[in-house]
């Protein structure tokens, strides 16, 4: 299974044709959905409210689980929890998006970037409890 999966990556980092995306044709509910949250995903802005809005919680959560701000101590682990989960949706989306970029950067389409975006997403989780089975972090 693993060497089927690598030689899908490798086929698909070779593949150096370059093709027009097709033309979209104008009208219907799915084109103007897909338009909006394209403008929102390519707006700067946007960009910056989420960057700040990470920095700020993955700041501000473990301060709050150290500190003494009148917060329970049982939040501690759970302000600690929140932080891995946020650093690890932001590994794993820039893992996703960038196999989908370079995907459909060679010309393929929508469908094959998500497969090839899933499929990295799912081998670094693959690795991740591998590692995690090889060496004890103690949990």
């Amino acid at each position: 299974m693993g060497l089927l999966v690598v030689a899908t990556a490798m086929a698909v980092a070779r593949l150096g044709i370059r093709r027009e995306p097709p033309t979209k044709e104008t009208g219907g509910r799915y084109e103007a959905i897909a338009e909006s949250l394209r403008s929102l995903a390519q707006s700067p802005a946007v960009w910056a409210i989420v960057f700040v809005g990470c920095a700020l919680a993955v700041g501000l959560l473990p301060a709050l689980a150290v500190g003494r701000f009148g917060i329970s101590e049982s939040l501690g682990a759970t302000f600690f929890n929140i932080v891995y989960a946020i650093v690890g949706l932001l590994i794993l989306g820039f893992v996703f998006i960038s196999s989908y970029a370079g995907t459909r950067q060679r010309g393929l389409g929508n469908a094959q970037g998500v497969v090839v975006g899933s499929l990295s997403v799912g081998l670094l989780l693959v690795l991740v409890i591998a590692v995690r089975l090889v060496v004890d972090l103690g949990g």
